[in-house]
């Protein structure tokens, strides 16, 4: 780190044992201007690598290479596909700008403290005036909010930017919202008064040659590859002895009247092999929640994930009656997370398992993205999650932090589902 002024140096060192792989790899190429793609485990400090460099030139006297900083603009252009994790990458942000201040403070500088905008779908107006008025010098944004801002008058503040970091590349590459991101960094690198620095991250993209060229275009790109063996403790759990044969489900009293008697004898003369299944996958997922400070449920539908939700809350509440017959409505234990979630919701759902109130947290791909939430202390998969990178992304949300163990359990669906579950797991460890 000597390349860092005196109150970053500080301000880590008081903060971490030391760098990580990844920032002590990254940080060199980073300082020299080179585009990068750095590539290393979930919780390996990869955020913190590619934005610590360009918060220190921008609290150091003078702007990066030591020259004067630009008037107004944004400096540091951040791009993440998932908006959940761009307000989660804002709020990691004030860790660093208001320890590095006070760290410079304790030494007897001044240093200017960046500001940090968000710019989504979800930006008021007022917001989005106020931005144009006055941009922060640290910019998070989406690839679709990126493209809208460069057809925009608010396209000119953006003449400024230095670096450009894009997150989960993985994610974008091979993809159609990838290509389309792709033509906006060269509109962008078009505006800019000189090239930006590409700064891509990612912690599962293969093969690291064909991301850099996605990354750089027909610039060169250095790739920082910090990857490890994940450490991971993980399981195929199969709650029924015989899933050709699972346990009889609990049916109804037979309903009155001669159609509804008729209908309920149709649906009992046919049983269904996926409710036998869920009649004994919904205590053992309830069990492991129980089991567990806090949990993160992943399932591949959102329909699953608000059903899986109401059901596992169903069972909790009806095994705490007796105990909660005086003390009113029993609470949620769990929530869903998922895309069609308002922000204010899934922000007040993340806070929820982040301070212990709820216990778990069902979500779709709204949560496998690098969004911190925290200590969490395990994973559940229902169902493969359809790749060996998804399921990596999904189970090292658990221990997410240098060098701790993700906790992951994967729960199949059917018996061909188990057959995938085994093979992608495999792949994982």
């Amino acid at each position: 780190m000597d390349d860092f002024t005196p109150a970053t140096r500080r301000w880590f060192a008081q903060n971490f044992a030391g760098p990580t792989p990844a920032q002590a790899r990254g940080w060199p190429v980073i300082a020299a201007g080179h585009h990068c793609l750095i590539t290393a485990p979930t919780g390996s400090g990869k955020t913190l690598a590619a934005f610590l460099w360009a918060i220190d030139r921008l609290m150091a006297a003078g702007g990066g290479a030591g020259q004067d900083p630009p008037p107004g603009g944004v400096r540091v252009l951040y791009i993440s596909p998932l908006k959940a994790l761009v307000y989660d990458i804002e709020r990691n942000l004030r860790a660093p700008l208001a320890g590095v201040a006070r760290a410079a403070e304790g030494l007897g500088l001044a240093v200017p403290v960046p500001r940090v905008d968000i710019r989504t779908g979800d930006t008021s107006q007022r917001e989005r005036a106020r931005q144009g008025q006055a941009p922060a010098e640290i910019l998070v944004t989406t690839p679709e909010s990126l493209y809208l801002l460069l057809g925009s008058r608010a396209a000119a503040h953006l003449a400024t930017v230095q670096w450009v970091i894009i997150d989960e590349v993985h994610a974008l590459a091979p993809t159609k919202r990838g290509a389309h991101l792709a033509l906006s960094l060269e509109r962008l690198a078009a505006r800019c008064r000189r090239d930006p620095q590409r700064i891509g991250l990612s912690a599962t993209v293969r093969p690291l040659a064909e991301a850099a060229l996605f990354l750089g275009g027909d610039r060169a790109v250095e790739v920082v590859d910090a990857a490890a063996p994940p450490r991971l403790d993980l399981q195929v759990c199969v709650p029924v002895p015989d899933m050709e044969r699972p346990p009889p489900v609990a049916r109804p009293e037979e309903a009155s009247g001669s159609i509804l008697a008729a209908l309920h004898a149709r649906q009992a003369a046919r049983p269904s092999v996926e409710q036998g299944l869920w009649s004994a996958l919904y205590p053992a997922l309830l069990a492991q929640i129980r089991a567990h400070r806090s949990t993160i449920l992943f399932v591949n539908s959102r329909g699953l994930a608000e059903r899986l939700c109401r059901r596992l809350n169903e069972l909790a509440a009806a095994g705490e009656e007796g105990a909660a017959a005086d003390a009113g409505p029993v609470p949620d234990l769990v929530r869903a997370h998922h895309g069609s979630v308002s922000h204010e919701q899934r922000t007040a759902i993340e806070e929820g398992l982040k301070r212990g109130d709820l216990k778990a947290i069902v979500a779709t791909s709204s949560l496998e993205m690098g969004i911190d939430m925290g200590a969490v202390n395990q994973v559940l998969l229902v169902e493969s999650p359809g790749s060996v990178a998804r399921g990596l992304q999904r189970v090292g949300r658990a221990g997410h932090g240098v060098g701790e163990v993700s906790s992951g359990r994967i729960f199949p669906k059917f018996r061909g589902d188990l057959l995938e579950c085994a093979v992608v797991a495999a792949r994982m460890l």
